[in-house]
């Protein structure tokens, strides 16, 4: 039997980048609705959703095989495949069909700028990985220094040191760029937004509403960790929810 859909907002279809007062501010309660939402549009249609996923992961564990550029594709790819993914959802909620090819959406109608909207991602990603090593690094050194390179001991708490200072900080910039990046691929092809304006927006929308995002972020790595550790079948089913909700958070934040 099918789920019944949770009701949501009206999705907005005006134009335009987002006005700060168009930015909803939510109760932490309802990332419950996301989710809930997501598991509803994967039921419609659980079999072309998990040959979505199938293939996506497929394109991407095929990337993973080309030394540095095929990293490079992989980021600058990511939104555009998010943008048809939101497409597809936004199908099946106004009572269209799913199909395979909504995961190519993304480039027939906005490709330039989802995919400038990758670039900005990698140049995300490249910034994030040149300040983790450095500030990570620099804290491996002044704990040399500070130990006064003594013995073998001091050496290595240093360098433990610089370790947890990098992993500390990789959190937070990843948290930032996915702050910036999440809601970018929707208002894009939703609203046309210009690509820098949707990651501000993006931005915006996470800092006024930073307490449900960041629970329903860590909700997510848990489910993760859980889907990851089935060898990573679980992402078949996963993966479709976690779309589902992403398009009920847009369509909720975003009057």
């Amino acid at each position: 039997m099918e789920s019944p859909t949770p009701s949501l907002p009206p999705a907005g279809k005006a134009g335009g980048v987002p006005a700060d007062a168009d930015i909803r501010a939510l109760d932490a309660g309802r990332p419950v609705e996301w989710l809930k939402f997501g598991w509803a549009m994967f039921l419609k249609n659980p079999v072309i959703w998990i040959a979505i996923m199938a293939i996506l992961l497929a394109i991407n564990i095929v990337l993973n095989f080309v030394p540095v550029l095929g990293g490079i594709a992989a980021a600058i790819l990511a939104p555009i495949f998010g943008g048809g993914l939101m497409l597809a959802v936004r199908s099946l909620d106004e009572g269209g069909d799913l199909r395979v090819d909504h995961l190519f959406a993304g480039f027939r109608g906005n490709a330039q700028e989802l995919g400038i909207l990758g670039l900005l991602y990698l140049a995300g990603l490249a910034v994030m990985v040149v300040l983790g090593m450095v500030v990570g690094g620099g804290a491996a050194m002044s704990g040399a220094i500070l130990g006064g390179g003594h013995s073998m001991g001091m050496g290595v708490g240093g360098a433990a040191m610089g370790a947890v200072v990098m992993m500390l900080l990789m959190l937070v910039l990843v948290v930032l760029l996915f702050m910036s990046i999440s809601f970018a691929p929707a208002l894009v092809v939703f609203r046309g937004v210009a690509p820098v304006d949707a990651v501000k927006a993006s931005f915006a929308a996470w800092r006024k509403n930073l307490g449900p995002l960041l629970l329903t972020t860590l909700f997510v790595l848990v489910l993760g960790i859980v889907a990851t550790l089935t060898f990573g079948l679980g992402w078949l089913v996963l993966g479709p929810v976690l779309v589902g909700a992403g398009y009920a958070a847009y369509v909720d934040v975003f009057a």
